[in-house]
């Protein structure tokens, strides 16, 4: 699921537009950014971090800067009512 932080550089396809296309081309039951958003933005980039640090020139590891980002914010998905999405 991390690999979708980094594949789509910004502008190719929405957030919303990779859900979509995940649950509908995959059956999937719901995208990597909604799934994120349910793990948690804190416990996942903590996840990404300790496999950087074991493969540090592994491309497909690499810190995303929007995840940063989004826990520095303290926006941490569901658990706080916002990470790639708000929830209320």
């Amino acid at each position: 699921m991390f690999i979708w932080l980094s594949i789509f550089p910004p502008g190719d396809a929405s957030k919303e537009d990779i859900d979509v296309a995940m649950k509908l081309g995959a059956s999937y039951p719901m995208g990597p950014f909604e799934l994120l958003d349910y793990v948690g933005l804190d416990t996942s980039k903590f996840i990404m971090d300790g496999w950087h640090s074991l493969e540090p020139d592994n491309p497909l590891y690499a810190p995303s800067a929007l995840l940063d980002k989004l826990v520095e914010e303290k926006k941490l998905g569901r658990k706080t009512g916002e990470g790639f999405y708000k929830y209320q």
